[in-house]
């Protein structure tokens, strides 16, 4: 399998790390949506990271349906199968991929909008939101205890500690870590795990 996308991408990073956890071999192809556009669209015309080429050659899309699909490849999933467990990994999941949203809509504001352009009401209900995906992080977070390495550590945890890695590598003090001592040291523990060292935010 080949996995196409930045790893400074959180989806692409997410799904690079899972792949390794779950135990599946696959390339990695650091290809840039914006400054590699027409290689991108070669192996895939919607252009979308990540995307995964299967070894049968069908591209798929969305971390997400990427992870899903590679926990069918694999045999097991890096989300609990207990009810009630697996909705509270799902709430976090679902807060850090809110926020990963929140950092690219506002990276993309600044970075692809003419500066005449920009409308500060939208700049603010995003940076609104990012804020509130993040506080309702740090609170769930800050219930549950670190994993003590890769064995433990499930997709809730994977993509939080991405999503904050993220943050702080694209909007350095936007979001204080101060105010999220949970995250901080779920995040600093994970990133010394051999699969997110072998696979770094940059």
């Amino acid at each position: 399998m080949r996995l196409v996308g930045m790893l400074d991408s959180p989806y692409v990073r997410r799904t690079a790390i899972s792949l390794r956890l779950l135990g599946l071999p696959f390339t990695h192809e650091s290809v840039s949506v914006f400054r590699e556009f027409e290689r991108f669209h070669a192996i895939n015309p919607v252009v979308k990271a990540p995307s995964l080429v299967c070894d049968n050659g069908v591209v798929l899309m969305d971390s997400t349906l990427i992870i899903d699909y590679a926990e069918s490849l694999a045999g097991r999933s890096l989300m609990p199968a207990q009810t009630a467990s697996r909705q509270a990994a799902l709430r976090i999941v679902g807060l850090a991929l809110a926020a990963s949203e929140k950092v690219v809509q506002n990276f993309y504001e600044h970075s692809q909008r003419p500066a005449g352009k920009l409308h500060q009401p939208w700049l603010d209900r995003v940076d609104a939101q990012r804020e509130s995906a993040f506080a309702l992080l740090e609170a769930e977070l800050a219930t549950r205890p670190v994993p003590a390495g890769e064995a433990e550590t499930g997709q809730a945890e994977l993509t939080a500690a991405v999503t904050w890695t993220f943050s702080q590598f694209m909007m350095p003090g936007a979001v204080d870590p101060a105010r999220h001592p949970a995250l901080v040291a779920l995040t600093a523990a994970l990133e010394r795990l051999p699969a997110f060292e072998a696979l770094p935010c940059a």
